[in-house]
């Protein structure tokens, strides 16, 4: 059982992520629908709305909530031993990769923010600013994906300077495509 476990539970983490990632794109366009001309604005933004809800409600909460479920569920399953290490020096690993977690559910939130915002028809985020945020979900998968795959093996220090670097040649590839799309 523990393996079909933790298969679903990986399908819906990637189900989850991809709803993520692509939601902010559609509010980068439902936004920048706003600058359109009528009818071109009624139009585009009715069907962003569409497109909107049905991302958010029918693929990305589900996977969220099936995500919330299943992680504790193969974490504290008989055939896993990860629980019993927390606390200890070999469990670092896992609690970080929570905490990490616990950063990407809070990201999610903010997402459903924007989502009711923008459902309401209120714009608060530029584009700009919702193309940066829509890199914060990339920013969390990296480290969780490295401490779920590496573990103990990891090395703290190159790790964390790794996502240092990562995060810096992400916003300066979004600075330049900034300028690129000005130019």
């Amino acid at each position: 059982m523990y393996p079909y476990l933790k298969a679903l539970h990986i399908v819906f983490i990637v189900t989850w992520f991809a709803g993520m990632f692509y939601i902010v794109r559609l509010f980068i366009y439902n936004r920048e629908a706003q600058d359109k001309a009528e009818p071109e604005r009624g139009i585009l933004q009715r069907q962003f709305t569409i497109m909107i809800k049905r991302l958010w409600l029918g693929i990305t909460w589900p996977s969220a909530i099936l995500t919330a479920i299943l992680g504790p569920t193969v974490m504290f399953h008989p055939d896993m031993q990860w629980h019993r290490s927390l606390g200890t020096a070999g469990g670092r690993w896992l609690e970080v990769k929570l905490v990490f977690v616990i950063g990407l559910y809070i990201y999610f939130f903010s997402l459903h923010r924007i989502y009711k915002q923008q459902l309401a028809g209120t714009f608060t985020w530029s584009g700009q600013k919702l193309r940066v945020w829509n890199e914060v979900a990339t920013i969390f998968l990296i480290p969780i994906v490295m401490l779920a795959t590496v573990k103990t093996g990891i090395s703290w220090l190159w790790g964390l300077l790794g996502l240092i670097g990562f995060i810096i040649v992400l916003m300066s590839a979004i600075k330049i495509y900034k300028a690129l799309r000005k130019g």
